[in-house]
């Protein structure tokens, strides 16, 4: 399993291989912010946690459809179906390999972007904290999500649509426990439903995305 994870961070790393798509496109979007809604630090406060989030958000699902197409492209898939790993251990690293990939990469630029948008100082905390609990679930949805669509043709758009109203729930708790910190409330609430909806899409999804892969397989 390690070796696998090995070659999926090696192979995104690669020239073509996604890695720091995610946080380029991140970064446009934050850019693009002000232009659009105006330079008053007031109101890009007022939106900066929401705005950080849809844009984290957003570059999660640019990278998704590489999670296993390549794979299937070359057969890999074919050969990992038939191996002794368990699929869902195979699911499971690749969901994690996306998150080291473009997950926390988003986590580490986060406060830098933050300055952009004239967030709080208070909420800097709040908001690593919160895409740090929330992105392994945008990972491991997402990865279902390329296992429904594999081998389909113009599979990205169905995956987008596939995945972006699961994606609403943890992009609406994310968002407030960076809001609540942010004006300086309690968080507790809404990170403890982050992290309830993190830990239940780990535990729940790889299961659901290897009986999926099995049937594509076939």
């Amino acid at each position: 399993m390690i070796a696998l994870l090995l070659r999926d961070i090696r192979l995104a790393m690669r020239a073509g291989g996604g890695f720091g798509l995610g946080v380029s496109f991140f970064l446009i979007v934050v850019v693009l912010v002000p232009f659009g809604v105006g330079p008053q630090s007031v109101l890009l406060a007022k939106i900066a946690p929401g705005m950080l989030w849809l844009g984290a958000l957003l570059a999660c699902l640019l990278s998704l459809d590489r999670i296993l197409a390549l794979d299937w492209e070359d057969g890999s898939l074919d050969l990992l179906a038939t191996s002794p790993l368990p699929m869902e251990g195979v699911v499971s690293v690749k969901a994690l390999a996306h998150w080291v990939t473009t997950g926390l990469p988003l986590v580490a630029v986060t406060p830098v972007l933050g300055l952009l948008l004239s967030l709080p100082e208070a909420g800097y905390k709040w908001l690593i904290i919160s895409l740090f609990v929330g992105t392994p679930a945008l990972s491991v949805i997402g990865t279902f999500g390329a296992a429904l669509t594999v081998g389909l043709k113009r599979g990205g758009l169905l995956l987008s649509l596939l995945v972006l109203p699961l994606y609403v729930p943890t992009l609406i708790f994310g968002a407030e426990v960076a809001r609540r910190g942010a004006d300086g409330f309690d968080t507790t609430t809404p990170l403890l439903m982050l992290a309830g909806i993190t830990c239940g899409t780990i535990a729940l999804l790889p299961f659901a995305s290897a009986a999926v892969l099995r049937v594509n397989l076939r």
